[in-house]
């Protein structure tokens, strides 16, 4: 499977990156890592995360530098380039028991036309 891993957000991507890597590993998905960060500090902590988590799982990826408005970019590059999935970190409990997604990520559910998995 063609995996898409968008990571975005400090707190949020490790574990995205880390459960998506090891799924990666257990069943030889292709994986691109897309890094959706205007900071250029976080953006660079995120990448020596991803390159670390990779070298760690022994497992090669691309890695791609997304700008612009990320959820519409995820979506365009998943569509453009044929990936069968999209994997983001999200969703948070709410004290009510309901999830909560960032703008982000509720753009890619509502607008991916493939799977999108949320990586909590």
């Amino acid at each position: 499977m063609n995996v898409l891993v968008g990571v975005g957000s400090p707190n949020d991507s490790p574990a995205a990156i880390e459960r998506t890597i090891q799924r990666a590993a257990r069943v030889a998905d292709e994986l691109t890592v897309a890094i959706c960060n205007p900071d250029a500090d976080t953006d660079v902590s995120l990448a020596a995360t991803v390159t670390e988590t990779l070298e760690e799982h022994d497992i090669t990826a691309a890695t791609r530098h997304v700008s612009g408005q990320p959820g519409s970019e995820l979506v365009d590059i998943a569509e453009s380039e044929g990936f069968d999935e999209i994997v983001l970190a999200g969703g948070q409990t709410s004290p009510m028991g309901k999830i909560t997604i960032d703008k982000t990520v509720e753009f890619v559910v509502l607008n991916a036309h493939t799977t999108v998995t949320l990586v909590r």
